[in-house]
């Protein structure tokens, strides 16, 4: 800040009155008495206020986001989630009863204003897109204030006929449509991650260091640091290494003073490390720079990002201190959601009034509980539930439980559609959408539309830890039975 002193003196003709056009432009600020000369004052503002004024140069930063455009990012064929993959993209997959994984980064953006939105993906897109289309392209955006919410597919061009090869090779063949936005800064997401974050003071942080890349930051123990990609920042918080995954000595020469993003002393002793979420915002040049020079860096986290910082480009970081979780995978997805269901302090809440988690409006009735025991559970919309025990699980929108079902640690996802009885008894042998009557389920995850007999025993009791049985209709992976979408399972079946 710099201090500047600015007197004048003139002669006040005795004409000048207050608010006249003189006296606006700063001829005059008081009317003159027999010839008797004023102060004046003269600034920027052409306002007097003091015959001493100072003057603040320093630049005001704008956390404005009209000109940041966010790319979300879909992930390849989504290996890691299968089968819950095997029919959708991964953004698509359902969540939280009544929602899809898409959402959180979609109502993350409208919480912070940003209503341009790209979700890159090339695996299964089509439910994607209905969904997106339907939930959000209607909503987003206003007549003087332009925004969308669109699905980019993995395409074939002249100039290009593969399909995207990693995060940064998604956006390099999309990044002459990203132009056409006019915007300033690019925020790249992960369709993946359950947080809720407001990414205003994330981007402010970007323009006030001036820097080219900015990456968001959470804060590490040493126990959970070694599965991550963590980095070392110097006293102003410009990441200078970076170390993927590291272990013993390598992983502790990565801990760094966590206080200079904002930790508190306590936290900064229990968390000396930070990793990166995945999560970037990028200056419009800095990409277009970068994925220029390095066209054959395909992925940001592991090439591109430290190829800018060897160049001698300003990566900064930013600490993100809340919930966050990347679950990219069958047990970290559902873990994320039964977790939902704790009473006492849930780790992700949807019941929040200021920043609300966004979805497809689909107009379904109540859920109708019929002598149902229901404890520590999240019921979604339009479900039937009769004469059955549900404890600690996620049941999803139009699911149809029938009575003497026992259903523990379960998410069940739900269906796409009603289906009435007779369309169902009409047909030799049909098993109706839902769960039958009699049948137990624990620790599983039943996919869309899948159909479960009577007295079925779905509990895994072997307690096996992986098996592939996709032609019946199941895998478990890390001991969680799935139930694949629109799956048969016959009467009497255990699992």
């Amino acid at each position: 800040m710099q201090a500047v002193s600015m007197r004048a003196s003139a002669p006040t003709p005795v004409s000048a009155r207050i608010g006249s056009r003189q006296a606006i432009r700063g001829k005059a600020v008081l009317p003159a008495r027999n010839g008797q000369k004023a102060k004046v004052v003269r600034t920027v503002r052409a306002v007097a206020v003091s015959s001493e004024v100072v003057v603040d140069t320093k630049k005001e930063v704008s956390d404005n986001t009209d000109t940041v455009l966010a790319i979300i990012l879909g992930g390849g064929a989504g290996t890691r989630l299968y089968p819950l993959t095997k029919k959708r993209a991964k953004p698509a997959v359902p969540l939280g009863a009544n929602y899809r994984l898409i959402d959180i980064p979609v109502s993350n953006c409208i919480n912070s204003d940003i209503n341009k939105m790209y979700c890159l993906t090339q695996f299964n897109s089509a439910s994607l897109n209905r969904h997106l289309s339907q939930a959000y392209n209607s909503n987003v955006g206003t007549y003087n204030r332009q925004g969308f919410v669109e699905v980019l597919a993995a395409q074939q061009s002249p100039v290009n006929k593969d399909w995207f090869q990693g995060t940064a090779d998604a956006v390099r063949q999309y990044l002459w449509l990203f132009a056409e936005a006019n915007c300033e800064e690019y925020l790249i997401l992960s369709g993946d991650h359950l947080y809720r974050m407001d990414y205003k003071p994330f981007i402010k942080k970007h323009r006030e260091c001036n820097a080219d890349i900015t990456v968001s930051a959470v804060p590490m123990d040493e126990k959970r640091a070694a599965a991550f990609g963590l980095m070392k920042i110097d006293g102003t918080g410009r990441i200078v290494e970076f170390a993927e995954k590291p272990e013993g000595e390598a992983l502790k020469a990565m801990a760094v003073d966590t206080t200079i993003l904002g930790l508190d002393e306590e936290r900064a002793k229990e968390m000396p490390f930070i990793a990166s979420m995945g999560i970037y915002v990028f200056s419009k040049g800095a990409m277009e720079t970068l994925l220029d020079s390095f066209p054959d860096s395909n992925d940001f986290g592991a090439e591109i990002i430290p190829s800018a910082k060897d160049m001698g480009m300003h990566v900064q970081a930013f600490l993100f201190d809340g919930y966050w979780e990347d679950i990219g995978t069958i047990e970290a997805f559902y873990n994320a959601n039964l977790n939902c269901n704790d009473p006492d302090a849930p780790k992700f809440s949807f019941y929040d009034r200021g920043t609300p988690i966004y979805t497809q409006s689909r107009f379904l009735p109540p859920s109708k509980l019929l002598d149902a025991q229901v404890t520590r559970s999240t019921i979604g919309d339009g479900c039937f539930i009769h004469k059955s025990v549900i404890n600690n699980s996620m049941i999803g929108l139009r699911s149809n439980i029938q009575e003497g079902c026992v259903i523990e640690d379960t998410m069940i996802m739900g269906a796409d559609y009603y289906e009435e009885t007779h369309e169902c008894e009409s047909l030799p042998g049909c098993t109706p959408i839902g769960i039958g009557a009699g049948t137990t389920i624990r620790r599983a995850i039943i996919d869309k539309n899948a159909r479960i007999g009577m007295d079925c025993q779905i509990t895994n009791k072997e307690n096996v830890q992986e098996a592939n049985e996709e032609e019946k209709g199941y895998i478990i992976k890390d001991g969680i039975i799935v139930i694949i979408k629109d799956s048969i399972i016959p009467n009497g079946t255990i699992i």
